[in-house]
């Protein structure tokens, strides 16, 4: 269920004694790839950045009350493997000048607040496209942490349920902060439904 304006998203509530529990984005996704759904119990997520975004403390556990919500699972196509991330896809090198691309479901990357405007379950990624020069990366950086990088003239954001990006050379792509895998296309979509309920 998409989130809209004037109602509410996700509610307190008992989270079942027989819910998974993960520490991380990235465990979130392995168990949404194994099969769990929006019928099973939900995921109480103890750390990550979309935990984080959520307002999370790391504090839900299971048989206790948390708060319990929707999150939109995003799917990617790495030169032709299909993968999917819940937080975050960030292609290219943030370290230094050219581009980098980002689709977010998240607003949060580690201590950088990267897409300010996310919503975990509006049915909308956040697209950035940064093309930054060598003078300009240090101030991006600066700016990353409290979100204030945008507006910025060579960092393009948009709201979109599928993105499409081709780099010249194979770049490292990060899901869910996992260890890069090289790719030159990248294809995110976000599918109807395809959501996990998580508590946090």
């Amino acid at each position: 269920m998409a989130v809209e304006r004037g109602h509410d998203w996700g509610g307190r509530s008992v989270v079942p004694d027989d819910a998974p529990t993960v520490a991380t984005d990235a465990a979130l996704a392995d168990l949404v790839a194994a099969g769990h759904g929006p019928g099973d119990p939900p995921v109480v997520l103890l750390g990550g950045d979309l935990c984080r975004t959520l307002g999370g403390r790391g504090d839900a556990r299971p048989g206790s009350e948390a708060t319990v919500v929707e999150v939109d699972v995003a799917q990617v196509l790495l030169d032709g493997r299909l993968l999917r991330f819940v937080a975050h896809l960030v292609a290219g090198s943030w370290h230094r000048p050219g581009r980098w691309w980002v689709a977010a479901n998240a607003a949060h990357r580690g201590r950088w607040n990267v897409a300010p405007r996310a919503h975990p379950g509006d049915g909308l990624l956040d697209v950035v496209d940064a093309d930054l020069g060598i003078g300009e990366v240090p101030v991006a950086w600066r700016r990353l942490a409290a979100g204030m990088h945008v507006p910025h003239p060579r960092i393009a954001v948009e709201r979109s349920r599928t993105a499409t990006r081709s780099f010249p050379t194979a770049v490292p792509v990060r899901l869910d902060g996992r260890s890069p895998v090289p790719a030159r296309e990248v294809m995110v979509r976000l599918q109807p439904g395809a959501v996990v309920r998580v508590a946090v």
